[in-house]
C-alpha cells in the first residue's frame, strides 16, 4: 500500500522548493497542494498551528513543518535513495551549520533589497554581497557544497538562485560579478532535473516581487 504524502506549498516559495527538490531526488510520489496565503486552508492551519506557514509535509496524516526539518525528515524516511546529508557526523554538522546560515541570511537580506531605498538599500546591498562572498568561499572549487555529491546545503540554497535576478536588479549590482563561482554552481545545479523542474524562470519571480511591492506600497 502506497504511503500518503502531501505537500502544502506556494509555487514561488524557495522554502517549499527545497522540499520539492528533496522529494524529487528521492523519487517520492506526492500530492502537491497550492496554498493561498491570504486565505489559508483549514488543512494548513491544522497541520501547522504554531507558525501557520508553508511548507508542510504531511506523511500518513502526520505533519512535519519548517523546510530544512522537512528535508532532513525526507532523507531519513526514504533512506534507500542517494543520501542528502553526509554519513560522517562532523560533515553532517557542517552541512547543518551552512543550511542554517542560508536560512538566517539570504531571504531576510534579499527582502530588504526590494523593500528599501536610499542608504538602507545600500547597506542591504553591501550585506548581501558579503553573504554571497562567504558562501562562495565555503564552496571553493568544489562541484557542490558537499563535494562531488549534490546534497543538503545545495538544496537549502539553490531555490534562491531563481531570486538572484530580482535581488541584483533591485539592488543595482551583479551577482555574477561579485560571486562568479556561486553562479557557476547554480548553473550546475540547474542541470539536475530535480532542480530545473522545480525552479521558476527568474523573470516570473521578479514579476511576483513586483506584485508584492504593490501590495506593500513599495515603489
Amino acid at each position: 500500500m502506497a504511503e500518503a504524502v502531501v505537500l502544502l506549498d506556494v509555487w514561488v516559495s524557495p522554502f517549499g522548493q527545497r522540499c520539492r527538490i528533496a522529494l524529487a531526488e528521492k523519487g517520492v510520489a506526492y500530492e502537491y497542494k497550492e496554498e493561498d496565503l491570504s486565505n489559508k486552508s483549514p488543512m494548513l492551519l491544522q497541520a501547522n498551528p504554531v507558525h501557520k506557514k508553508i511548507p508542510v509535509l504531511i506523511h500518513d496524516g502526520k505533519p512535519v513543518c519548517e523546510s530544512l526539518v522537512i528535508v532532513q525528515y525526507i532523507d531519513e524516511v526514504w533512506s534507500d535513495g542517494a543520501p542528502i546529508l553526509p554519513a560522517d557526523p562532523y560533515a553532517r554538522a557542517q552541512a547543518r551549520f551552512w543550511g542554517d546560515f542560508v536560512d538566517k541570511k539570504i531571504y531576510e537580506c534579499g527582502t530588504r533589497l526590494w523593500k528599501l531605498k536610499g542608504e538602507a538599500l545600500q547597506e542591504a546591498k553591501k550585506e548581501f554581497i558579503e553573504i554571497l562572498k562567504v558562501l562562495e568561499a565555503e564552496l571553493g572549487d568544489r562541484k557542490y557544497f558537499g563535494g562531488d555529491a549534490f546534497g543538503y546545503v545545495d538544496i537549502a540554497l539553490v531555490p534562491f538562485f531563481a531570486w538572484f535576478y530580482t535581488y541584483e536588479t533591485c539592488g543595482g549590482f551583479s551577482v555574477e560579478a561579485e560571486a562568479p563561482k556561486l553562479v557557476a554552481w547554480g548553473k550546475r545545479c540547474m542541470e539536475r532535473e530535480s532542480v530545473s523542474q522545480t525552479l521558476y524562470d527568474p523573470l516570473k519571480v521578479y514579476e511576483f516581487v513586483g506584485f508584492l511591492k504593490k501590495k506593500y506600497g513599495v515603489e
